[in-house]
């Protein structure tokens, strides 16, 4: 519960323009576009360093905490008490759910106010509502990535145990200086980054089919402009919701198809060179730093994505010349390149993560040799 805590405050430190790093942003604005791109992505990556000792701390401690209770022998006592820590952590599940729930209402409340032209102060308090929205989503998603590093220890302990038991030979120990499972560990450390330039590059197809409808429209009915004539939202409407279909398609199979093909392929080399856990082996490491660079990557995603857009919020409140200065417009870019950061790639780095543990698992006898003495008939 501490550790979940910590890593909420450590969110909001990164994601409130009540505090620094967001403001620097904004400051970083009045240079231009640019600036704007550089310094965010330099607070997004600092914003890994709390959550990341916080949870280490948390794992160490729960493990042998666990173990020093005697409770059977000393590795499976350590990750019961990591397994009491992650369900301790969980039981702020329910006030997560709806601080993840704000955000979206907040901001859709925002657009109704200015699609139905509100008057201005209406639209201010909706932006107020939407920055603190913001913080709230980054929030959640913080904790969310926290807790999965933590269940993602026990994944890892199960998969260990599992694969033991189906080769019959005991597997404690992963071996990075050997070549191969090196190879593993670098493919899985791979697969998180090209998952998240295939998600942001699904976002720019999409944003670049959803501006030229908009332009069309724009064009052939120019009383859309001054309100005169309704625009056709169903058309634009339809096409993010097929894109959202459609784009996930190729990101799902990549998560689902490339550990197992990496499990088949190594199996079949340690059957050839007499080492039957190589298979396990590869793909422990894969799994290993597949779950590191995931945690990270997640992190940076959605703590960037955060500071970006409630830079622009601050800067909206007359900040460094408000709405519609240099400043305000290098905010919107850096706003839009913040989008598919925490609303895209960044939630869906989640699922992976405990997709690579629950695929390589459920698949695990594949990547098995036939030389050993399994445990099962």
């Amino acid at each position: 519960m501490l550790c979940a805590y910590i890593i909420v405050l450590s969110t909001q430190y990164y994601t409130d323009y009540a505090h620094n790093p967001v403001r620097t942003i904004a400051e970083a604005s009045t240079t231009g576009h640019g600036t704007n791109i550089i310094v965010g992505i330099s607070v997004g990556m600092k914003a890994t360093f709390i959550p990341t000792v916080t949870v280490a701390i948390a794992v160490l401690t729960a493990y042998h905490l666990g173990a020093s209770t005697g409770i059977g022998d000393g590795r499976n006592a350590g990750l019961f008490g990591t397994a009491v820590a992650t369900m301790g952590m969980l039981s702020n599940a329910v006030y997560v759910l709806s601080m993840n729930n704000f955000g979206p209402i907040a901001d859709n409340a925002g657009g109704i106010a200015e699609m139905s032209m509100q008057p201005e102060h209406v639209r201010g308090v909706t932006d107020l509502l939407d920055a603190a929205g913001n913080v709230t989503k980054a929030v959640t998603k913080g904790y969310s990535i926290g807790s999965a590093s933590m269940a993602c220890f026990l994944l890892f302990g199960a998969f260990m145990d599992e694969f033991s038991e189906f080769s019959g030979i005991p597997f404690t120990t992963v071996d990075i200086a050997v070549p191969e499972v090196l190879i593993g560990g670098l493919l899985g450390s791979m697969i998180i980054f090209f998952f998240t330039g295939l998600a942001i590059a699904s976002v720019g197809r999409t944003a670049h089919d959803v501006v030229i409808e908009v332009r069309r429209q724009f064009d052939e009915n120019p009383d859309i402009m001054t309100y005169k004539a309704k625009p056709d939202y169903e058309r634009c409407v339809s096409l993010v919701t097929k894109a959202a279909l459609r784009e996930m398609v190729l990101p799902g199979l990549v998560c689902v198809a490339t550990p197992v093909a990496v499990g088949v392929v190594f199996r079949m080399l340690g059957e050839s060179s007499n080492r039957p856990l190589l298979g396990a082996e590869v793909l422990a490491a894969y799994l290993m730093f597949g779950t590191v660079t995931g945690i990270l990557m997640a992190l940076f995603l959605d703590t960037t994505g955060g500071a970006w857009d409630n830079a622009k919020k601050f800067i909206e409140l007359g900040n460094y010349g408000g709405k519609n200065s240099e400043a305000h417009k290098a905010a919107i870019t850096g706003d839009t390149v913040g989008d598919p950061f925490k609303d895209t790639a960044g939630p869906s780095l989640h699922v992976v993560i405990k997709l690579l543990s629950t695929t390589i698992l459920v698949a695990g006898p594949l990547f098995i040799a036939n030389m050993g003495t399994s445990a099962y008939p």
